[in-house]
């Protein structure tokens, strides 16, 4: 029963008259509704109608037909049922679950709160309520058109389930209803998880929230926003929204706390390989070289120690003349018995990160001495891909603005400080590829580096799940990590690094990925909101603290703050589980080996790629910038680092123009025997991206059309008033009068200058 408060007052009968009949009106607003009847709100532009029962949902435009948004789910008991126009409160099943929505302009803001823990299934949109498209923001984002087959199956097939923190780069997705459009925007993005199942011919979609014991009593909380006929609506909103919760952080804002971060604009993005301290070009007098190796000198008895049985053999019959490949051979065996000698003094159980930083040079002085008088030059000018005469190659052939990564980790620096040093004098950023979202046993897998964190950080810093078994790391391998427990190690690892190295940015892998975990340690539990807290204040550490402009792994929203660049939104990692791919050797479609470690086949054998990945990832008829929409102006994305700019042979195009459409840069690996001919293409898309990047880096993307029906003619818009048109098709295209040629993207400046470029010819 509502129970109401009687308030006495002396007034003139008059104005008792006008009090009753107020009373009377606001009674009735506020009363209890009758459990039977469905809720109804409206207002100028939009009606709902709600079940509170069972939440299924209908909405109303004012100038467009009813769509049928969810069918709910089985009906609950309903009690304490309010209401007023814009609002309505209740529970169900006696207070187990209470839900408040409220109908404001275009937005139905939707909030649900636990009494305790438990998995709620919210939504059930069924397939008729999608008429002409889906809008889904898988990676950059992307238009599922509803009688797309080819979509369908994908998403029934390899995307059935997903959650909305790190599947999708934004937690939200809309329907295309034609002369309207609707959002919904999960602004709670954790412990969501979405389904994607058969409804007829078409795809029917379910929301649950999973309220967990960690924090049941936070709120569910989402808005269905009604937009116009835009497929950016529901991200446009979703900007916004972060703007007001304060949550959104700008480009020059970030710039600001790190001021290097200003050469990220206009810049391509690079990453360098072959980290080893030597290459065969260092190398003056091999035969010298091969007897000192085998002699009796501590160092190189030590570095035989290392060798593995190929790499011996080779060694004992090592005769004049020698061949490229026995002195490739021998030079990779060197550096890897090198690379495990360092390990050796921090791959340990309690490791001393000054050790560490120190044990590279002290090593290259120990080879200098060793190996005396048998090198081309001085050990500053040591290396292969990565070395002085790369970056001086880079500077020389004009290119003024790079971002460099090491791809094998910040061990190439160590072993190259000259290296770093140049490149940094020349005007790039460099960083290192840091990791610390998994934790390694003592032993394990010495090579990857970077996640070898000592055994405090794998026995107790690891991820518990919810039946007290530690959650296993990347490939199986460890254990996945609490931010919070492994950032002193972190920061102790990474000062003494940039001690010894002059770095002047940093890459944290997976760390922007959004991915997260409950964790159920005794006396740490973590929640997933807390992780992503953790993983942006540990990049917001790096860059505020040390000046040095972080990035990470795709840059997704939940996880995007703190970072100022992210690599794979553009491109996103692609059928890592399939086999033509990842594993038959003699596939067309086999992206390479993880070796050898001067120029890895992963990166850099050219492929093409499957035609069902291609429609669905490169398509530009189906490609959207929904990221972009959000978060231009904020982080700079480019692609994923196993398929760069050049990897799919058959897309190159479609890339390049979306790459310029968006307004995001390049990204390429480079080595010493791919330097001088990647350098070509890498300075003519420079030419024509470094100055507009520069123009448009910090402002907003406000405006997406497509111009052609068979949206090939693409345009996109910033906030200074500069336009982007891309004809992505095969052949010269016309309209508004404006001449668009094949393949080319035509800049239409805020000051009236015009630009054009041409996709180069394969």
């Amino acid at each position: 029963m509502s129970e109401y408060v009687c308030i006495v007052m002396k007034v003139s009968t008059d104005s008792i008259a006008k009090f009753v009949s107020g009373f009377a009106l606001v009674s009735l607003l506020i009363a209890p509704v009758s459990v039977q009847a469905a809720l109804e709100l409206n207002n100028a532009l939009w009606r709902i109608e709600l079940d509170p029962a069972s939440l299924a949902l209908q909405v109303k435009p004012a100038h467009g037909e009813a769509v049928r948004v969810s069918d709910g789910s089985n009906a609950y008991s309903v009690s304490e049922l309010m209401q007023t126009n814009a609002r309505a409160s209740w529970q169900w099943n006696g207070g187990t679950y209470r839900f408040e929505v409220e109908l404001k302009g275009r937005d139905l803001l939707v909030s649900i709160s636990a009494r305790s823990a438990g998995e709620l299934v919210l939504l059930r949109q069924p397939a008729v309520a999608v008429r002409k498209g889906l809008i889904l923001p898988l990676a950059e984002g992307r238009y599922v058109p509803v009688e797309d087959k080819t979509w369908k199956e994908f998403l029934l097939k390899d995307f059935s389930e997903f959650n909305t923190s790190q599947d999708i780069s934004l937690p939200l997705w809309g329907i295309d209803e034609g002369n309207v459009s609707l959002s919904w925007l999960l602004t709670n993005p954790f412990n969501n998880t979405v389904k994607f199942t058969r409804d007829g011919d078409g795809i029917a979609l379910s929301l649950s929230h999973d309220f967990t014991k960690l924090d049941p009593h936070s709120p569910m909380t989402l808005i269905l926003h009604l937009g116009e006929a835009d497929p950016l609506a529901g991200a446009k909103r979703y900007r916004d929204w972060l703007i007001a919760e304060g949550k959104y952080e700008t480009l020059s804002g970030k710039i600001a706390k790190a001021p290097e971060g200003e050469k990220l604009i206009g810049a391509s993005h690079v990453y360098l390989w072959g980290s080893g301290l030597l290459s065969v070009a260092d190398v003056a007098d091999w035969p010298a070289f091969v007897a000192r190796l085998k002699g009796d000198d501590t160092l190189a008895a030590r570095l035989r120690g290392h060798f593995q049985s190929e790499a011996q053999r080779l060694l004992a019959a090592a005769k004049p003349p020698f061949d490229r490949y026995h002195k490739r051979a021998l030079i990779e065996a060197v550096n890897g018995a090198l690379n495990a000698l360092a390990r050796e003094s921090w791959q340990i159980d309690a490791p001393n990160m000054n050790t560490l930083a120190g044990r590279y040079g002290e090593l290259r002085e120990e080879v200098a001495r060793v190996f005396a008088g048998v090198f081309v030059s001085e050990p500053s000018r040591w290396g292969g891909g990565i070395s002085m005469a790369t970056m001086e190659t880079l500077r020389a052939a004009g290119l003024p603005r790079l971002w460099i990564g090491l791809g094998e980790g910040w061990e190439a620096g160590l072993w190259h400080p000259e290296a770093v040093a140049a490149a940094v004098k020349a005007g790039y950023l460099v960083a290192p590829y840091d990791s610390y979202e998994t934790a390694l046993k003592s032993g394990d897998n010495p090579d990857w580096a970077t996640a070898h964190l000592g055994a405090a950080a794998y026995r107790g810093c690891s991820i518990v799940l919810k039946d007290g078994t530690t959650k296993a790391g990347f490939q199986n391998s460890g254990h996945y990590t609490d931010p919070d427990c492994v950032r002193p190690l972190m920061q102790a690892r990474v000062k003494a690094v940039a001690a010894r190295v002059p770095f002047n940015s940093w890459f944290l892998d997976a760390y922007a990925s959004g991915m997260v975990f409950d964790s159920y340690r005794s006396g740490a539990p973590v929640t997933q909101a807390q992780a992503a807290a953790g993983y942006t204040a540990s990049a917001s550490w790096i860059s505020e603290k040390l000046g040095l402009p972080t990035g990470s792994e795709d840059g997704n929203a939940t996880t995007a703050r703190g970072i100022l660049f992210a690599h794979g939104m553009q491109t996103p990692v692609i059928g890592w589980g399939d086999k033509d791919m990842r594993e038959d050797k003699a596939s067309s479609n086999f992206v390479g080996a993880w070796y050898p470690s001067s120029e890895p086949a992963v990166f850099f054998k050219p492929v093409p790629i499957k035609a069902l990945f291609r429609t669905i990832y490169f398509d530009p008829a189906t490609r959207l910038p929904l990221y972009q929409a959000v978060f231009h102006g904020s982080v700079i994305t480019t692609h994923h680092w196993l398929f760069d700019s050049l990897k799919f042979t058959n897309v190159r195009a479609e890339n390049e123009l979306a790459q310029l459409l968006y307004n995001v840069p390049p990204l390429y690996h480079l080595s010493s025997d791919t330097l001088k001919k990647r350098i070509a293409i890498i300075k003519r898309q420079d030419a024509f991206f470094r100055p507009l990047h520069r123009k448009l880096a910090m402002q907003a993307l406000t405006s997406f059309r497509w111009l052609s029906s068979d949206h090939q003619l693409q345009e996109t818009a910033f906030s200074e008033g500069t336009r982007l048109i891309a004809n992505f098709s095969g052949k010269d295209r016309t309209i508004g009068g404006r001449h668009l040629p094949a393949r080319s993207l035509t800049v239409l400046g805020s000051d009236g200058t015009v630009g054009i470029y041409w996709v180069a010819a394969d």
